[in-house]
């Protein structure tokens, strides 16, 4: 059994879900048993209201579309991907479509029948798809024809992706395999303990030059060798604190970020810290509690936590520039950069924009789905935003992408 609830709360709105390992994870689920549900059952405290918003800039919808069956189970990691003007999405019953970016018309669509269970990753002229039957599935992204399916070690809950012929795949059970991008042979795997109890989802592979980086359930971030899967390096984020295994959950199930050969990872209920490139030495680490995918830009970190507050951190040594904590308990997603602002959707449907330099409120826009707990991903002036209930909309900001950062 699998819910959505803060762990650290049993059952207030807004973390990622629980995985039970274990007789001593089943009797801990007993518990629970009234947390380990959707954030959306009818028990759920209502989240705070919003305060008007003056003045806001200019919000547009530019497109908006139904696709495929709603988000059951699977929250964060559908997102789609956004390439040479079309954009790429995934449903959870295995339905493939390529979207024109501009206009959400359908190019085409594809019934794989895998059972998908995390969204696209792409790479090598192809689109990767995890699924709850321990494949990893290749798209052509030129006929959408299936180009392999691999079997993997268990359930694939993030994007795989793809660099230098290898597709790399992070799986629930703390392994990571690297398959030939040609047909999907494995290469190698790796993996690690896999504690009790952690959180539903797993953070993407980072593929990097010739290393992988990898966070795991029990805290630990590590390097391995792209060509042969050799242990690079590995560092502690977060090591496990309190008597129950509730109180022990570190998992980083945040994908790791790179800026300028650092590596930025943040663990639940643990510390954010950067960590350098090549060695893997901790160069600081600050206490942070987040499962949400992090944003960084040459000057800042941005967080959302497990409570919803949105953070920014100076990239050089972690200390706070400052904190929106307006939207508390609202079910946020992760922050994303897009221009001079920074913003995330929440489980009333609402996006929210704040400024980069002082995290004040400077746009909100309600969209057409009333759940949103994907990331936008932004492409110029445009965000597109999955809701849960299957809506897909391309919403603009204008002038926004005038200062937007390089990636």
């Amino acid at each position: 059994m699998h819910g959505r609830t803060n762990p650290a709360s049993a059952g207030r709105a807004g973390a990622g879900n629980v995985s039970m390992r274990g007789k001593a994870g089943i009797l801990l689920l007993a518990l629970l048993a009234g947390g380990c549900s959707s954030i959306m059952t009818p028990d759920r405290e209502p989240p705070p209201k919003l305060t008007a918003l003056d003045g806001g800039l200019p919000v547009h919808a530019l497109w908006s579309t139904s696709f495929g069956a709603k988000l059951e189970g699977q929250y964060q990691r559908f997102a789609p991907i956004v390439e040479g003007g079309k954009l790429f999405v995934a449903d959870g019953e295995g339905r493939v479509a390529s979207l024109d970016a501009a206009s959400g018309k359908t190019l085409w669509i594809v019934e794989t029948k895998a059972k998908i269970s995390a969204g696209l990753g792409s790479g090598e002229g192809l689109l990767l798809a995890g699924t709850r039957n321990a494949e990893v599935l290749a798209l052509r992204k030129d006929d959408a024809a299936v180009a392999w399916r691999s079997p993997v070690s268990s359930e694939v809950l993030a994007p795989p992706r793809a660099a230098e012929g290898v597709v790399v795949a992070r799986t629930v059970d703390d392994k990571v395999l690297a398959l030939d991008v040609k047909n999907g042979n494995r290469l190698w795997m790796q993996g690690q303990t896999v504690p009790i109890l952690t959180l539903r989802g797993t953070g993407a592979p980072l593929v990097s030059g010739d290393k992988v980086i990898v966070g795991f359930a029990n805290g630990n971030l590590a390097a391995f060798s792209l060509a042969d899967g050799k242990t690079l390096w590995e560092v502690r984020i977060a090591a496990p604190q309190g008597r129950s295994e509730l109180e022990q959950m570190v998992d980083v199930d945040a994908d790791p970020v790179i800026m300028d050969d650092v590596v930025y990872a943040v663990s639940f209920q643990g510390r954010l810290a950067a960590v350098a490139q090549d060695t893997g030495r901790l160069l600081w680490a600050r206490d942070m509690s987040s499962f949400n995918n992090i944003a960084v830009d040459k000057d800042k970190i941005y967080v959302t936590d497990s409570e919803s507050q949105v953070w920014a951190l100076d990239r050089t040594n972690g200390v706070a520039l400052w904190k929106q904590d307006k939207l508390g308990g609202r079910g946020l997603t992760a922050p994303v950069i897009h221009g001079d602002y920074i913003v995330a959707g929440d489980i009333e449907g609402y996006l929210h924009w704040l400024a980069r330099d002082d995290g004040r409120f400077v746009a909100r826009y309600k969209t057409n789905d009333s759940v949103i707990t994907v990331a936008p991903v932004v492409a110029g002036d445009t965000l597109y935003v999955r809701g849960k209930n299957g809506v897909l909309g391309a919403i603009a900001l204008p002038g926004a992408a005038h200062s937007s950062p390089s990636p």
